[in-house]
């Protein structure tokens, strides 16, 4: 092999790289990105629209929570590998069309979506941000960070799929790229994402009761202009994954898979806000 092959092997959309580093863009992408982006994305979510609107029975609540300024993270509890898709169309869809800066951009472990360069040049054109798992990926955060700043980005806090359908604990990273952006947070949760496609099944499922659940933004203000440590990320996460937890209650509760024995939180419940309209609750 020569040393051209053993370092990468080109590609007119992409440079896969075999020594494990993130697939890199080749010129070709990186000069049409605006329009591939725009027309694969969206042309995407509209398959999924169908998907989890149609052959699904989905419910979003608080939607109008998100608004649509930069710097928002929606952070969310993970059941399934196209939560990502769920959780930004879900916001954002049909306005995307108009509005391409909506769909949120979506860290994605690179060795899932980037093995080939056709899942490499999709996962580009979905906004992705490849992520090397089980390692500490500066250049990753970086990048998350950068473009955070002028965008919306979804995230999963927990950084991994849950197997039962609980919310589990969120790592220090996501905590770290809300101390050095000071975002907009929303908290997100699901609920059903784990039996339309729960871990080690490729077929999604079809006729199940989806759940998605827009939380109000979290005051994180008194974080502000504290020193960025491991222990204060995970505080910040750890307040972020309280919220999941609790509306992620209330979903259950909804869909009958849970009863609640114990006086109700502090927080307002799902079906509590009398101001709550058609376009915050959509039902399927």
């Amino acid at each position: 092999m020569t040393k051209a092959e053993d370092s990468s092997v080109h590609h007119s959309t992409f440079n896969i790289r075999h020594s494990g580093g993130a697939p890199t863009p080749g010129r070709i992408s990186r000069l049409l990105w605006p329009l591939t982006s725009w027309l694969v994305t969206n042309l995407t979510v509209t398959l999924f629209w169908f998907y989890f609107f149609v052959l699904n029975r989905t419910t979003v609540i608080g939607r109008r929570n998100v608004g649509e300024s930069p710097n928002t993270l929606l952070l969310s509890n993970h059941q399934s590998m196209v939560d990502s898709f769920l959780v930004g169309l879900a916001a954002f869809y049909p306005k995307s069309w108009i509005k391409p800066r909506l769909m949120p951009w979506n860290p994605a472990a690179a060795e899932n979506f980037y093995r080939t360069p056709l899942l490499a040049w999709l996962a580009y054109n979905w906004k992705c941000i490849p992520v090397r798992r089980g390692r500490r990926d500066l250049h990753a955060m970086h990048r998350m960070t950068e473009e955070l700043k002028h965008g919306i980005m979804t995230l999963f806090p927990e950084g991994t799929r849950t197997r039962d359908g609980s919310v589990g604990n969120g790592r220090p990273g996501a905590g770290l790229v809300i101390l050095s952006t000071l975002p907009k947070v929303i908290p997100v949760a699901i609920e059903g994402m784990n039996q339309l496609l729960p871990i080690g099944r490729y077929i999604p499922r079809v006729m199940k009761r989806i759940y998605v659940y827009y939380g109000t933004p979290i005051d994180l203000s008194e974080f502000a202009g504290r020193k960025r440590t491991k222990e204060l990320s995970e505080q910040v996460v750890d307040r972020v994954m309280q919220a999941i937890r609790e509306q992620h209650c209330e979903l259950q509760v909804m869909a009958g898979t849970k009863t609640i024995s114990h006086p109700p939180s502090q927080r307002e419940p799902v079906m509590a806000n009398a101001e709550q309209t058609e376009e915050e609750l959509i039902t399927r």
